[in-house]
């Protein structure tokens, strides 16, 4: 096993504990089952391999499942402990053209070739791809939607979780502080910027068309902002930003004025909501999937100072403009809360203190 693989399950130990013990009643349906993943060597993805594989070995489910990646060999180097052994296959191929064909002929002998479950969560949320080529960004999330669904038809699935976001609700309106599932609101559709948001609402569209034509019971989870193991230090992610920050000492910097209000779930309790969401929730009522308890992102910057033990150390780039209502990207969680007993568990300081204890704890080159 790779020092990276042994590292993944050690550090992991509290977390996958915490996600098992709030999931434990829920796994029954994939006794001896098998659930598709696409996406799943992304922060998303990780997260549902590793407390699969945990649930797995733990409840002796007997479960497989089969993970589209572009490159197996990658993830294998990073984590050889998720592996057929652990009810693990992974196969390769572009998520916007995959075929139920081209998986077959990669899967070990014996395999399932039909699946129960299907999750779909292949779209990264790229800032960079979404400026640099925004027309890659929809046909990813586009394309890649209708042919996991066109793969669910053809395999038997009967429900099928997609991972939306919250950028399909449009830019925030200051007096809401909490966005929730009814909002109507939308993303600018003659800005490219909004080629994410959009496509994330075409992508519903996708699964209550196949729900309607071919009776597939679509789940959507519309994501909002996480933090824990995995997250990428160096993407667009501000706090991801700012603990990359605080392990090297310090400043940590704010790009922009400090105003606009976020809120970020642990990844723990992510993967806990995610799969409450793919065995219990109602077909085709979207659930936000996030923290409510919101704070600006100078106090975002202030908390990753405090966990990380830092002396002051701030940097904001630009002075807030007076009078100006800041932006705001906060879920309203109560239909979560309310019809599948789910809530954010893991407080921000701990949650911000397992991220960079686990960060500090990887194996180096």
């Amino acid at each position: 096993m790779s020092p990276s693989s042994v590292h993944s399950e050690n550090a992991l130990a509290e977390d996958l504990a915490h996600v098992l013990r709030h999931t434990a009643g829920l796994w029954e349906p994939l006794r001896g089952g098998s659930v598709f993943i696409t996406g799943g060597t992304g922060f998303f993805g990780r997260w549902l391999l590793e407390s699969f594989a945990h649930a797995n070995r733990e409840l002796s489910l007997g479960a497989k499942a089969t993970v589209l990646t572009r490159n197996p060999e990658a993830f294998r180097a990073t984590a050889s402990h998720l592996n057929p052994e652990a009810g693990i296959a992974l196969v390769s191929g572009d998520v916007r053209t995959f075929t139920a064909a081209q998986i077959d002929a990669q899967l070990p002998a014996g395999w399932p070739r039909q699946h129960g479950f299907l999750i779909h969560a292949a779209t990264e949320a790229s800032a960079k791809l979404n400026t640099e080529n925004p027309l890659l960004m929809v046909d990813t999330i586009v394309a890649g939607t209708r042919a996991a669904l066109d793969f669910a038809v053809a395999t038997g699935v009967r429900r099928f979780l997609l991972t939306s976001s919250g950028a399909v609700y449009g830019r925030q309106p200051a007096e809401i502080t909490h966005v929730s599932e009814d909002y109507l609101g939308a993303p600018d559709c003659t800005d490219v910027g909004s080629a994410y948001g959009e496509g994330k609402r075409l992508a519903e569209l996708l699964c209550a068309c196949y729900t309607q034509q071919h009776g597939l019971e679509c789940l959507i989870a519309r994501c909002f902002a996480f933090v824990g193991p995995f997250l990428p230090l160096d993407a667009h992610f501000a706090i991801g930003n700012f603990i990359r920050d605080a392990l090297r000492g310090g400043p940590i910097r704010v790009g922009g004025d400090g105003t606009p209000f976020r809120s970020y779930l642990h990844a723990a309790d992510l993967a806990v909501w995610l799969w409450t969401i793919l065995f219990r929730a109602a077909p085709g009522r979207p659930y936000n999937v996030g923290s409510p308890s919101d704070l600006n992102i100078r106090g975002m910057a202030e908390a990753v100072r405090v966990a990380a033990g830092l002396g002051e150390g701030i940097q904001v780039a630009k002075t807030p403009i007076p009078g100006q209502a800041p932006s705001r990207y906060v879920p309203s969680t109560s239909r979560s809360e309310n019809e599948l007993g789910l809530k954010a568990d893991i407080d921000l300081h701990t949650a911000i203190k397992r991220t960079i204890s686990w960060h500090q704890k990887l194996p180096r080159a």
